[in-house]
């Protein structure tokens, strides 16, 4: 699904976020990356739908090296690649519906379409009965859950989440992961940086550390190792 091959990533003030990542993640698979602030971890997150380039090396979605991609193919790269933030990124001024809607209305889908298909992951998040209701009415994990809703609306291959329980209770956070779950028992590929050991502790899955740009462990079935 995602390869990279001898990734390095060196930024202007000179630090190299990445130093030769090889790493190579199937369909299907649930991995959490972990790691110190300032690992590298972001980095590692953001080459996945081109939002950072690396330096040097490859990085292969289905086979195409994404890292060579005109940049007016990337927003065609990026409709199978759902992502979810911290800090949700919702559209304040668009309702809960129109903020899902938004994300298929941008590849020109038919209206009907996308009625059925915004319904459809409403749904799923458990919030079909907030459709009409604007971000700034809802809690901090309705909005994530939105947010989720909006990545996996064009059914993409995989959904990248950069610490999407950081803004959130311990309580809601679980409800996020267990919606994780559920999406990634359906054959989607999630990738998460996270900086939750009682999660990646509990709910066990592949794990990649990184510290100082080198991946320094990759484990099935994983554990956090990070003090918390």
């Amino acid at each position: 699904m995602i390869q990279m091959k001898e990734v390095y990533k060196k930024y202007p003030n000179g630090i190299m976020a990445a130093n030769g990542f090889d790493v190579c993640i199937k369909q299907g698979e649930f991995v959490y990356v972990v790691g110190p602030s300032g690992a590298g971890k972001s980095t590692f997150i953001k080459m996945m739908y081109r939002e950072e380039k690396p330096t040097t090396g490859e990085i292969l979605a289905n086979g195409v090296d994404i890292t060579r991609l005109k940049d007016k193919r990337v927003p065609y790269l990026r409709r199978n690649i759902g992502v979810v933030f911290q800090d949700f990124k919702l559209l304040n001024r668009l309702t809960v519906y129109e903020n899902i809607a938004f994300a298929l209305e941008v590849i020109e889908e038919q209206p009907t379409k996308i009625k059925k298909r915004v319904m459809e992951v409403l749904n799923l998040v458990g919030l079909k009965h907030k459709a009409r209701m604007m971000p700034d009415e809802l809690s901090g994990g309705e909005q994530q859950r939105i947010s989720i809703a909006r990545a996996i609306v064009n059914k993409p291959k995989v959904v990248i989440a950069d610490e999407p329980t950081g803004n959130l209770d311990p309580e809601t956070s679980w409800e996020i992961m267990t919606l994780f779950e559920e999406i990634n028992a359906i054959g989607t590929t999630i990738v998460m940086a996270t900086h939750n050991r009682e999660i990646v502790n509990t709910i066990r899955q592949r794990v990649i550390a990184i510290e100082n740009g080198v991946i320094v462990r990759d484990e099935q079935r994983g554990e956090y190792g990070y003090e918390s």
